[in-house]
């Protein structure tokens, strides 16, 4: 019976499909592996497209270019002891 709106006048639509995109965990574990080298990773590149993990040594190396299209950059490479 009624299409887009609920109600022509409420401003409520109905019947919308969306796609929502989980968020990455808030810090990395030992289970999260570098997307260049498999070594353990400790930086995560947040694009619009999706995430990259990145060991510190491959993070060092790509940062100059990911930094310019990251949505987020999570660095743990403080906890290297």
């Amino acid at each position: 019976m009624f299409s887009g709106n609920a109600w022509a006048i409420c401003g409520v639509v109905s019947g919308v499909n969306a796609t929502v995109t989980p968020t990455a965990p808030l810090t990395l574990t030992a289970a999260d592996r570098c997307d260049r080298c498999g070594a353990q990773a400790y930086v995560r590149v947040v694009l619009s497209s999706g995430d990259l993990m990145f060991c510190g040594h491959h993070a060092k190396a790509y940062e100059d270019k990911l930094r310019e299209a990251a949505v987020e950059w999570v660095d743990e490479t403080a906890t290297l002891g």
